[in-house]
């Protein structure tokens, strides 16, 4: 792994421009106005320009109004001095919602019917899962 990594290894050109894309991302983050900061992210670099992503159209609007002062920004880092200019993109960015959890309850007399039927069962499989299926009624206690 380490052989791969290291200066001269085959995934050590990526790891340079992850790196610079990192850095990049952390230096706009620390100069970009706090309202902006968490909508503005850093996509990548191609052909002497480095993409900017946002997740609205009116940061976007924003950042073209603004890109002469972000790349004299990036160009005051030597390792940025070769971007001549900006790809800009929205990516609506949406949450990932967690399924709802939908709650069953068993009231007691259905759980005694559900065992009922179970103890006239004679497959083993199905009498476990009757059974089962019946431990989960609310008891009062």
């Amino acid at each position: 792994m380490s052989r791969l990594l290291d200066g001269r290894g085959e995934l050590a050109p990526l790891m340079r421009i992850a790196k610079a894309i990192a850095q990049a991302q952390q230096h706009l983050r620390d100069h970009l106005p706090e309202e902006v900061r968490d909508h503005v992210f850093v996509g990548g670099f191609r052909d002497g320009k480095l993409t900017l992503l946002t997740d609205r159209a009116v940061w976007l609007t924003w950042l073209r109004y603004e890109q002469p002062r972000l790349l004299d920004l990036l160009h005051r880092l030597p390792e940025f001095a070769p971007v001549s200019g900006f790809t800009l993109k929205v990516r609506p960015v949406r949450p990932v919602k967690p399924p709802l959890r939908q709650v069953r309850r068993l009231p007691a007399p259905a759980a005694d019917e559900i065992s009922a039927c179970a103890a006239d069962i004679d497959d083993p499989r199905l009498k476990r899962a009757l059974e089962r299926l019946a431990s989960h009624a609310e008891r009062d206690e």
